[in-house]
């Protein structure tokens, strides 16, 4: 009787195929995250390939032509300083988006680690770490990155520029983690009884090994959601704290220090500060719906296109 085998290598693949189909079929279902998706790949894509899409360069000055509206030759207007809206708007999504992605970054890595500390090891360390993370939830974030926009604006370090974006993305990261650290400590709860952990255990595995190398792969799905709408949350943080002038400064432009800059102008050149403000509201709803999304497709209690 002959016997038919299956090489593990292809198994793996077979089932890594399927599990992406499974995820792939239920996301489509979701209309607005499909939406949310196709607006950010678009974004992105303009984004990165700013100059393709705009001649003009964002630092260039033409003060006959300040203030001018929308026209064919300056789709989105210019600014009081003669300065291409359009383009502005995409070197500040640069920077607004990559101030996003490194806070988010942050954010994920720190509460990832201290909730996988907490909830594998509980006891006294699991109340440190807890006790330390309500002292971080009770602190005033707003007021935090004023002082601490104020202090970096004027910080000169090594190979970084003053009032560059990283030392502002790395705070409102560094302020951002909490909540995911309570959601990865509560799962980290739930799975550090099972028996596949137990079973490795039993065999030798380090407490290096089965956080990363069973617990964190099966707690992914709530981490990539958490990270998605992180990644909003600190375009939010950001574009607020440009706003009020403590975060990236001119005349690098972002989002948020455009639209500081046309207080003054809202009612005689309105579309200085319309098309940055759309610009925050298309991104960040776009990738809510996004998280919402990933949020539905990769629980596999959840029915997608049910109530």
């Amino acid at each position: 009787m002959t016997t038919l085998s299956v090489p593990a290598k292809k198994f793996r693949t077979v089932r890594e195929q399927s599990l992406f189909l499974f995820f792939w079929m239920r996301f489509r279902r979701h209309v607005t995250a499909m939406l949310g998706g196709i607006i950010m790949l678009i974004m992105t894509v303009v984004i990165a390939f700013a100059p393709v899409f705009s001649p003009y360069d964002p630092f260039d000055q033409d003060l006959l032509n300040r203030l001018q509206p929308p026209s064919t030759e300056h789709w989105m207007g210019t600014d009081d300083l003669g300065r291409d809206m359009l383009t502005r708007i995409l070197y500040g999504g640069r920077i607004s988006l990559s101030v996003g992605l490194l806070a988010m970054g942050v954010s994920i890595v720190l509460g990832t680690l201290i909730g996988l500390t907490s909830g594998y090891y509980g006891g006294w360390t699991d109340s440190i770490l807890m006790r330390i993370t309500e002292i971080f939830l009770s602190i005033p974030r707003l007021f935090v990155l004023i002082a601490m926009g104020m202090f970096l604006r004027s910080l000169n370090l090594p190979n970084i520029q003053a009032g560059s974006f990283m030392p502002i993305a790395v705070v409102i990261g560094a302020l951002s983690w909490m909540g995911t650290a309570r959601l990865v400590r509560a799962s980290t709860l739930e799975l550090r009884g099972r028996e596949f952990v137990q079973a490795s255990r039993a065999l030798g595995g380090s407490d290096a090994r089965l956080l990363f190398m069973h617990i964190l792969p099966n707690i992914m799905s709530p981490i990539i959601v958490s990270a998605t709408l992180g990644l909003a949350g600190a375009i939010i943080s950001e574009s607020g704290l440009s706003y009020l002038g403590f975060g990236v400064q001119l005349p690098t432009p972002t989002w948020g220090n455009m639209l500081s800059n046309t207080q003054n102008q809202m009612l005689t050149a309105p579309w200085t500060a319309i098309f940055p403000g759309l610009m925050i509201f298309f991104v960040v709803i776009a990738i809510n719906y996004l998280g919402d999304g990933l949020r539905d497709a990769l629980d596999p209690r959840h029915i997608v296109g049910k109530k």
